[in-house]
């Protein structure tokens, strides 16, 4: 089977949510930090592979500001999708917005960027096929990955 030459961004939308319960919460009854992460890391997981049609790996996260707090009750909405491919790495948006079930309200609480990498069956990295941004949204999401992969790639270097 040929391989297409890209895929659109919307091809690997995905649109997680969750309701956060006692579990989820540290003791003043917010959503704890690690288990949002977690819940990033697999809409971001899921975007790349569906992306590919390959396992991706997470190779980073970028820095992970957490805006408002997430209470017991709430619900999170997490939508993912791929910001911009390059060779075998991808960046992956992560938006995430939280809603009081009881008033309605939505607040956007994070925003997270995290790249994956692109593997074959015995692990080795793999090209991942090109990502066509379509939407204004999309184009300016595909210009501003290229500006995170110079910063991240500087900071490797100094690092």
């Amino acid at each position: 089977m040929k391989r297409p030459p890209s895929r659109p961004v919307s091809d690997s939308k995905v649109e997680m949510t969750e309701l956060v319960l006692p579990n989820d919460t540290n003791r003043l009854g917010n959503l704890l930090g690690g288990r949002l992460m977690q819940w990033i890391d697999i809409a971001a997981a899921i975007a790349a592979s569906r992306h590919t049609h390959r396992v991706c790996v997470t190779a980073s996260v970028d820095e992970l500001n957490f805006h408002h707090p997430i209470h017991t009750g709430e619900v999170v909405r997490l939508q993912a999708s791929v910001n911009r491919v390059f060779r075998t790495s991808l960046e992956i948006g992560v938006r995430i917005t939280k809603e009081n079930l009881l008033s309605g309200e939505r607040t956007h609480t994070n925003t997270a960027f995290l790249t994956f990498v692109s593997i074959d069956e015995s692990g080795k990295p793999v090209p991942a096929i090109p990502v066509r941004p379509v939407t204004q949204d999309e184009k300016r999401r595909y210009r501003d990955a290229a500006r995170r992969r110079e910063r991240r790639l500087l900071h490797r270097r100094q690092v």
